[in-house]
């Protein structure tokens, strides 16, 4: 699915002529047929011949394959159908996706419309990640291979005063409360975030971190949606940095707590390959041909493959030898690392191999 997606992206055209259409389960396959010649006869209204040509193909296409299946499969159909002006290349795909299709939805357009099944590929489980300083916080989500920054809030906290007598008490007073508001402000943008994931069940927990007392007084205030404190792992995560950076150094911090979650495995993984590298000593793999030498061999302990590079014969193959694969894209570190030097995949042995 993640490769058909990655193909269908690429497909524009300057005119209205790519065709999308969900059919979801138990939607007679005669109701869309009726629909589709409505829209048939619709077409011919199309003043510019190539385009009324490209959409009439499409719709005839997506008419042809609905009339070789006797009813809509229980997850429903997907169908994307037309042609690509640049290339002048024309195809049609009809698939029954992993999950069911909830809409009925036809369209022809500039571009496939994709949006209903990309939630489909995505990683179900998602942590929360929250860094909480006493003016800065940097709130993100960790999504099997991904860290996504969400937003880094600033905020106004001064610094401790010493004026003496009731001045003093007075500005100290001012002082808690602008951190007091900023931390509810933190606290509603995390609600905002977060619990549309708890809701769709795919928040599995929450990483609080920072460098000082910040982040204690973030956790024991009421300053998150009770479900989601709930999902807080412990122990906090004492965290130098924030943005980007951050955020990457608190889920390695949580290696514990993060156990068989997709990022982790990778970056282990990443560090044991950098080791044998280094070591030279030949439990290291790389290259189409090489890689495939070893997975027949059964030597093939887990793979590392780019999304550019990734080919679904390959990863499929390798999963029936029992070799773990992972697919990374660019906001994996090492992931130009891997493309540039390896090729864009590369493999861990369990043994080593003439």
């Amino acid at each position: 699915m993640k490769v058909l997606l990655k193909e269908l992206k690429k497909w524009s055209a300057p005119a209205t002529v790519l065709l999308s259409l969900y059919i979801p389960p138990g939607r007679p396959i005669a109701d869309v047929l009726n629909n589709l010649r409505q829209e048939a006869s619709i077409s011919q209204n199309i003043k510019l011949k190539r385009t009324r040509d490209a959409v009439e193909s499409a719709i005839s296409a997506a008419i042809d394959r609905l009339t070789s299946i006797p009813k809509v499969p229980d997850n429903g159909l997907v169908l994307f159908c037309g042609e690509n002006f640049e290339t002048e290349e024309f195809k049609c795909y009809m698939f029954s996706p992993p999950e069911k299709v909830t809409v009925y939805f036809y369209r022809t357009d500039k571009f496939f419309h994709l949006e209903f099944l990309e939630d489909m590929v995505e990683e179900n489980e998602v942590y929360g990640l929250i860094i909480v300083e006493r003016d800065t916080a940097t709130i993100g989500i960790l999504r099997g291979t991904r860290i996504e920054e969400l937003e880094e809030i600033e905020g106004y906290v001064p610094g401790k005063h010493m004026m003496g007598g009731q001045s003093q008490r007075r500005i100290d007073r001012i002082i808690e409360e602008l951190y007091h508001d900023f931390l509810k402000e933190v606290g509603e943008k995390v609600n905002s975030y977060f619990l549309p994931y708890l809701e769709e069940k795919k928040l599995k927990g929450i990483l609080v971190g920072g460098p000082g007392y910040a982040k204690n007084d973030f956790y024991e205030g009421d300053y998150m949606e009770y479900r989601l404190k709930k999902l807080v792992l412990e122990p906090l995560i004492d965290v130098g940095d924030q943005g980007e950076a951050g955020l990457r150094e608190m889920v390695m911090k949580a290696k514990d707590l993060l156990k068989n979650q997709k990022y982790v495995e990778v970056e282990n993984l990443l560090d044991e390959i950098k080791y044998h590298l280094a070591k030279d000593d030949g439990l290291v793999v790389y290259g189409k041909e090489e890689i495939k030498k070893a997975m027949d061999m059964g030597a093939l302990d887990a793979l590392i493959v780019h999304e550019d590079n990734e080919e679904d014969s390959l990863t499929k193959e390798a999963e029936k030898f029992g070799t773990k694969v992972y697919v990374i894209n660019d906001e994996v570190p090492e992931a130009e690392w891997i493309k540039k030097t390896f090729g864009g995949s590369i493999g861990k042995l369990r043994f080593r191999i003439e």
